[in-house]
């Protein structure tokens, strides 16, 4: 009997504790759900934002060049990150607003590809959006775009160019590939920083040294080309032709070319995106490197650097380019020490 009576005790006492334990089950449920639903919440994918000075069509191979450069350290557009892409055509009111809109879609850095203008934009829109800026071509501490190279400071890092200080190599080059040159003609951009600092800095000296007489014709806006152009032919002609760095020239390139060739003048240019349009020759940074080094920028920035500690880099990879197909059309031909020389030759 004493036997029945300790169990049934042990019933009650059981019987008894069942509330306490739906309730602490109940609570632990509670407590444990948060952690749980923030476990399955997806990981936020990083925004980049994009802004070029350029058209889609010729920007396309520079951005393929970051995307898969990105994909080398693990970053897949589309999959673990994101990637808004502006793109002003060469028209320079669109930079503040295309900058202003990447602050308001809280893009987690901004990458600034056109030269100084775009990426002052872009540093006049935001102090606190890291920016990683591609070729500015006059020296980005003299701009006031950063504090040093080595130490950048505020949140401008990434890649400057040096193409204003290749005009020399790139005029005695002209002269080397068309050794009958004398006269050149110089096109450039007032309102640019880089193709002033060519025109009253780098290019008197070095034609004064390879004994050429050059004119500087300006063009601040699209339509002055073709005037330019005109001008050439009805006047005193030029041997040949040097265009020089600036936002208006890159994003005019087909035109530029096109109209070399019709004037059949030789050429000589700051890309190899000229030669690729149909101009005769080109000399400086090789692009597509410059672009690949800016998945560099971007993962050291998302793992946590700050671009105030990431110095900025100048070109280390140069090229050479002739378009063998353009000097046939201008009647000219390279001489074959010349063409050795070159990196690549468009037959």
């Amino acid at each position: 009997m004493t036997e029945v009576r300790d169990q049934k005790s042990e019933v009650s006492k059981t019987l008894a504790l069942r509330p306490l334990l739906l309730a602490l089950s109940l609570l632990s449920s509670m407590l444990l759900a948060p952690c749980s639903a923030a476990a399955q919440q997806p990981k936020k994918v990083p925004r980049i934002g994009y802004l070029s000075l350029l058209e889609p069509a010729h920007e396309s191979t520079r951005s393929e060049a970051i995307r898969l450069a990105l994909s080398e350290l693990g970053y897949i557009e589309g999959q673990n990150i994101a990637i808004e892409y502006r793109y002003a055509e060469g028209k320079r009111d669109r930079f503040p607003g295309f900058a202003a809109e990447m602050v308001q879609l809280k893009v987690d850095i901004i990458v600034a590809a056109g030269g100084d203008p775009l990426v002052r934009a872009a540093k006049n829109a935001t102090k606190t959006i890291p920016i990683v800026m591609i070729g500015p071509g006059s020296d980005p501490v003299e701009a006031g775009l950063v504090e040093s190279l080595a130490r950048p400071g505020g949140n401008i890092t990434g890649l400057t160019n040096i193409a204003p200080h290749l005009g020399g190599k790139r005029l005695e080059l002209l002269k080397e590939a068309v050794p009958k040159i004398a006269r050149v003609a110089v096109l450039y951009e007032p309102t640019s920083r880089p193709s002033v600092l060519e025109v009253k800095e780098v290019l008197p000296v070095a034609a004064h040294a390879l004994g050429l007489t050059v004119r500087y014709w300006e063009v601040r806006v699209a339509d002055g080309f073709e005037k330019v152009f005109a001008a050439l032919s009805s006047k005193e002609r030029p041997d040949g032709l040097y265009v020089t760095t600036g936002g208006l020239m890159m994003a005019n390139q087909k035109r530029i070319a096109d109209l070399a060739l019709k004037s059949r003048i030789p050429s000589m240019y700051q890309s190899r995106e000229f030669v690729d349009a149909g101009g005769l020759m080109s000399y400086g940074a090789d692009i597509a490197d410059s672009y690949r080094r800016v998945a560099y920028f971007v993962d050291r920035i998302l793992k946590g650097a700050k671009p105030a500690d990431l110095p900025v880099e100048q070109p280390k990879k140069f090229e050479f380019i002739i378009n063998l197909k353009a000097a046939k059309q201008i009647g000219v031909t390279i001489p074959p020490n010349v063409l050795v020389r070159a990196d690549r030759v468009i037959r």
